[in-house]
């Protein structure tokens, strides 16, 4: 099996742009590593590849899933592994690329998961031990104690979907991971015109079409970008803040990124040449060449 190439880094540095050109070049075919992109109708939060981007080169696992469907880290260790294998199969290369650190890792390294148990087993539960549960489990959820549906289905993925039962830092294939990065005042500013971007470019038009759908979904509750609009359409929220929330829970995102590369993976950085891409394009290239 060839090298499989992965790009990594935090949101705003060019990962997507990368992958397509190294797929182009290495006749490689590209699967998806952002949690949000993953589903159906969420293009401009999300920042996915356009339309006319996934033309370029084959993309997997962008809009296989309802915003009001589940998807866990379970769920995508299987899917990519399975397009991996068939890519390899038709003598493709395999361009792994997104920000979401721990699907990665689910697909590439020894993560053995523990499949859900039924909801019935929660019958007995009231919504407040329910909730408690899940702020035990992880304090910073943020969901109403009313909402006895996601109430369960939180607590469910918390216990079960997403549990590591045996874990061994131990990499299943050949891997080269790709870093891009820059500087933190270039980044944080790429964030910012980016979220404003994100405005021009009819975000409030997608929002609005997800209204009714966001009192059901995990991820429109969770994912940064749309999250924010929550307050904006039940609670007379001003845009401005929403603007505001996403651009900071943007960089403070990709703190946590950084921090998440750095420590649980071997990642080689490159910084990015926004003036010129073709240079850091050619430097990836050879690297990969040379390696």
């Amino acid at each position: 099996m060839k090298d499989i190439i992965v790009i990594v880094g935090p949101t705003s540095v060019g990962k997507t742009k990368l992958s397509i050109e190294l797929a182009k070049k290495l006749n490689g075919e590209i699967i998806n590593a952002d949690s949000v992109s993953i589903y159906k109708n969420l293009d401009i939060g999300s920042a996915k590849p356009t339309k006319e981007e996934q033309l370029e080169v084959p993309h997997h696992l962008i809009d296989i899933r309802d915003v009001t469907e589940d998807y866990s880290v379970y769920n995508y260790q299987k899917d990519a592994r399975k397009k991996m294998e068939d890519i390899t199969k038709r003598n493709k290369r395999v361009i792994m690329v997104g920000g979401t650190g721990l699907y990665i890792k689910a697909a590439l390294y020894n993560y053995k998961f523990t499949e859900g148990t039924t909801y019935e087993q929660y019958n007995e539960l009231s919504n407040e031990k329910i909730y408690n549960k899940i702020k035990k489990l992880n304090n910073n959820i943020d969901i109403h104690i009313n909402n006895r549906k996601r109430l369960i289905r939180t607590l469910n993925k918390l216990e079960n979907h997403e549990k590591i039962t045996n874990y061994k830092d131990d990499i299943l294939y050949n891997v080269k991971i790709i870093g891009l990065t820059t500087s933190r005042d270039i980044l944080y500013k790429r964030i910012n015109d980016r979220v404003d971007l994100m405005l021009k470019n009819n975000l409030l038009v997608e929002i609005q079409s997800l209204k009714d759908k966001y009192k059901d979904s995990r991820v429109l509750n969770n994912a940064i970008g749309y999250k924010e609009f929550y307050d904006y359409l039940f609670n007379n929220k001003e845009l401005d803040d929403v603007v505001n929330e996403i651009k900071k829970n943007s960089r403070h995102y990709a703190k946590r990124q950084y921090t998440f590369f750095n420590n649980q993976m071997n990642v080689k950085w490159f910084d990015t040449d926004f003036n010129n891409f073709d240079n850091t394009i050619n430097e990836v290239l050879n690297y990969i060449n040379k390696c």
